[in-house]
């Protein structure tokens, strides 16, 4: 019989607790870097996909508590990255295995210790989903250092946290500079002629722009480039990315939008197209506003219902915002629904080349149910 007294003692070493402001305190061990961090606690509701969860950037400030049993078996590698870093506060999992899989190159362990991400097992999920489904999304402190501290503590540092409503994370997760997605190392010469796609970087995954990649010659640029530097490369069509936090907080962001698509009377439009915080971000520069969801969207599995045809897509999400029902322009069209709980999903623009969608089609992780969106912006920038 194997003597799992070693490994206990490992682990009481390894002793760490994650509390949330409001006092509810959650046991287990630590792993990854021992850093303690600040952060809003979530879950997420995917059976699979946790390395793409790791590295999606629209989880930057916040603990990613993942309801599967068990995570991972399967290891990481470097072909199933979404972005150039891990921007998440601390991953939370009831189990951890070691790997065994034959594309694995590292641990999650080891992975998140070399990227400077904290984490805890052996925490009740469940428990954790549950109140945070019952009482909403919350500041939290991760204490996975080892040094003594009272949870008592920890709650009062998550209190004073100003959290992520107000705040500009996409800037911090956004390319520092422009460049050109290149899905393999050679391109075809017949490259040169393919539509440009601008492509807006407030946290895009790569799955997103190998989607573009397609069909189109894309170009990233960051999260702050003026209007007038994009409309400067003549392209023929826009992209609005997925991204963190508040869209309310990137004002320049739907000034530029505004002005990409024409609002303000100077320029011909130029079509667009946004996923997640850019359908947030477009809705936004056409006059709707949106606000804060009591635990947000976050998985692989959300019904969603296109209007126009009536077929039910189930789809990959992740955002704690939403545009408001009661605020939409009547500029804009809402084109799908949340089933769950009928929050808008996606809009278009009732005259102008432009629509964006709530959920994520790129698909990585998740089903592959709205894939034809990306068929759809192909046509409507004539590629």
């Amino acid at each position: 019989m194997q003597d799992y007294s070693e490994k206990w003692k490992a682990e009481r070493e390894r002793a760490a607790f994650l509390v949330l402001a409001d006092g509810t305190v959650f046991r287990g061990v630590a792993f990854g870097a021992r850093q303690d961090r600040l952060g809003e606690a979530v879950f997420n509701t995917g059976m699979s996909g946790y390395q793409e969860i790791l590295t999606d950037p629209s989880y930057a400030g916040q603990f990613v508590a993942l309801t599967t049993a068990e995570i991972g078996n399967y290891g990481v590698n470097p072909e199933d990255v979404e972005s150039r870093g891990l921007f998440l506060s601390g991953l939370v999992v009831n189990d951890l295995t070691e790997p065994s899989n034959y594309r694995s190159t590292e641990s999650v362990d080891a992975y998140l210790a070399r990227n400077g991400v904290p984490g805890i097992y052996g925490v009740d999920v469940r428990a954790l989903t549950l109140h945070l489904r019952d009482h909403g999304s919350q500041r939290a402190w991760l204490h996975v250092s080892g040094e003594p501290m009272d949870p008592a503590e920890g709650a009062k540092r998550a209190q004073a946290w100003e959290g992520l409503d107000g705040q500009d994370y996409a800037a911090k997760v956004s390319c520092a500079e422009f460049y050109e997605f290149a899905p393999c190392r050679s391109r075809a010469p017949e490259s040169a002629k393919r539509p440009l796609v601008v492509c807006y970087d407030f946290g895009v995954k790569t799955n997103i722009l190998r989607n573009l990649a397609a069909f189109a010659r894309v170009v990233v640029v960051p999260a702050k480039t003026p209007a007038e530097s994009v409309r400067a490369m003549k392209p023929d069509g826009v992209f609005l990315s997925n991204g963190p936090a508040d869209p309310a907080a990137l004002p320049y962001a739907a000034a530029n939008i505004r002005d990409i698509l024409g609002l303000d009377g100077k320029h011909a439009p130029i079509p667009t197209m946004g996923i997640c915080l850019g359908h947030q971000l477009l809705s936004i520069a056409c006059g709707a506003k949106t606000g804060r969801l009591k635990f947000g969207h976050h998985g692989c599995n959300h019904p969603v219902k296109n209007l126009a045809t009536g077929h039910v897509e189930i789809t990959s999400q992740n955002h704690n915002f939403a545009v408001q029902d009661a605020s939409m322009p009547d500029c804009l069209e809402v084109t799908h629904v949340n089933l769950n709980d009928h929050t808008i999903e996606g809009v278009r623009h009732r005259t102008l080349p432009a629509f964006s969608v709530q959920y994520h089609p790129e698909s990585c992780p998740g089903p592959h149910d709205s894939k034809y969106l990306f068929d759809a912006f192909r046509k409507l920038i004539g590629g």
